[in-house]
Order: structure tokens, then C-alpha cells, then sequence
């Protein structure tokens, strides 16, 4: 009888012991489920980029801020296309108009004099040359079509083809071409490239053949060019460099015919 006494304290006191050890235990706080349904996959949403870090406005921005600025101040002999003739023709005499002619493709120069120095641009040369061939189009076509619609008289009363300014466009699509193959590794190619857009900017100002409105505007017309062509552009040609390598040698053909032989081989 006493061992059963002593038994069952022994087994309420082991309950009671082990009665803290319970209430130490902190509560379950109850699952949200309000809003298990908004993303059910549970892959956070992308954030979109606001527009203006978009590449679509970055490109077109600043030659969309230069034809306006253009096309508003477009008014002859007057206002600040005036006020700056007048000061260009104090300031400077004229020089020789085949100068101009000659310059407005010197960035294509110095893109040519880079590639050749072994400097690797940012597309291979297959495809560096389609988007000149674009962005000359676009140019083209976009800069007569303006300049019939606008019938301006030049400063110098040559012709109604003032406006905008087509050596200008013409060399800052080029420049704007090499700027964008060689700023991965050198800024100083695009500076080269757009001080000579710039000067023939003011060359065509000197030679009173253009007003500030037309360079201005040439300018914007020739940076949208080269932007356009290269957003329109996705490398039908394959992503891998090719002619880094070229190689001539003599070569006999038969029949006493003589050449040279030309190997392209590809390269990354």
C-alpha cells in the first residue's frame, strides 16, 4: 500500500514538473492569407525603368532638343540668325568652300585610321558598315525631304535649301558613328569626332552658306540618323567579329596570269 502511495506522488510530481516546460512554449501567431492570392507565384514583379532612363529617350532626346531649337529660331535674316551672321562675318572671312566638302567625312577617317591601329570597335566591320549605310540613308532622306519643305533661302541667296544644314548633318552622323563604336574604350575618339562636325558647323556659318538654325539643326538631324540606325539594327550578321585578320599574298593563276590573293579570317 505504500509503495502505491509513494508511485502515485511520484507521477504527479513528474506532472507537475513538466507543466512549466509547456507553458514556456510561445503561441503560433495565425497565418496572413488576405493576400496569397496577389502574387501566387512568388516571384517579386519587376520594376519598370522610368521613361526617361529608357534607351529609346536617351537616344532621342538630344537631337529631338536640336531641331526643335532650330526649326523655332528658322527665321531668315532675322533674330539671332541675324545677330550671329553679323557677328561670324566680323569675327571671320570666308575660306575655301572645298574645305568643307572634304571635312564633313573626316570622322569616317579616323574611324578607318583606329580599326586599322588594331583598336576593336564596339560592332565587326561587316556591320560597322551596314549601319553607316543606314544611317546615311536615314540622313539622306530625312534632310532633302525637310529642306523642299522648308524652301529657306540660303544667307547668301544661292538657293531655298537652307534648311537644315546637310555638310553638318553628314558630319555628325559620322562623328556620332564613331563616338558610339569607340567610347567603350576611349571618350577621346568621340571628342576628336564631334570638334570636326563642330568646326564644319562653323565653316558653313563662315562660308555664309548656312544660318545658326540650319548647323543646329543639321546637327540634330545627323545624331538621330546614326541613333536610329543603330536602335534598328540587331546584328543580322551574327554577333561574332569577323575580318580582324587579312592577308595578301601573290598569287599565279595559269596562262601567265598573275594576281594577289586576299585571305579574310575570322576572329573574335
Amino acid at each position: 500500500m505504500r509503495s502505491f502511495i509513494l508511485t502515485r506522488f511520484a507521477a504527479v510530481a513528474l506532472l507537475l514538473g513538466s507543466l512549466p516546460a509547456y507553458a514556456q512554449l510561445p503561441a503560433t501567431a495565425p497565418s496572413d492569407t488576405t493576400k496569397k492570392y496577389e502574387n501566387p507565384s512568388g516571384v517579386s514583379s519587376a520594376v519598370k525603368a522610368p521613361f526617361f532612363k529608357s534607351k529609346v529617350f536617351r537616344a532621342l532626346a538630344i537631337p529631338a532638343a536640336l531641331i526643335t531649337y532650330g526649326a523655332i529660331t528658322a527665321q531668315g535674316d532675322a533674330g539671332i540668325n541675324r545677330s550671329a551672321r553679323e557677328f561670324t562675318q566680323k569675327q571671320f572671312r570666308p575660306v575655301s568652300t572645298g574645305f568643307d566638302n572634304t571635312l564633313i567625312i573626316a570622322p569616317y577617317f579616323e574611324l578607318a585610321a583606329v580599326a586599322i591601329a588594331g583598336v576593336e570597335s564596339h560592332n565587326d566591320r561587316i556591320n560597322t558598315l551596314l549601319i553607316i549605310a543606314k544611317g546615311e540613308a536615314i540622313m539622306l532622306a530625312s534632310t532633302f525631304a525637310v529642306k523642299y519643305l522648308a524652301n529657306e533661302t540660303r544667307p547668301n541667296g544661292q538657293d531655298n535649301l537652307s534648311f537644315p544644314s546637310g555638310h553638318t548633318a553628314q558630319a555628325f552622323l559620322a562623328a556620332s558613328i564613331v563616338h558610339t563604336e569607340f567610347r567603350e574604350k576611349s571618350q577621346w575618339y568621340g571628342v576628336g569626332a564631334y570638334t570636326i562636325a563642330t568646326s564644319v558647323a562653323a565653316l558653313r556659318m563662315i562660308n555664309d552658306k548656312h544660318w545658326q538654325s540650319d548647323v543646329v539643326a543639321g546637327a540634330g538631324f545627323g545624331i538621330l540618323s546614326a541613333h536610329l540606325a543603330y536602335l534598328s539594327h540587331r546584328n543580322r550578321w551574327g554577333r561574332k567579329s569577323i575580318g580582324r585578320d587579312v592577308g595578301m599574298v601573290p598569287a599565279y593563276f595559269g596562262n601567265g596570269a598573275t594576281g594577289m590573293s586576299i585571305t579574310w579570317r575570322p576572329k573574335k
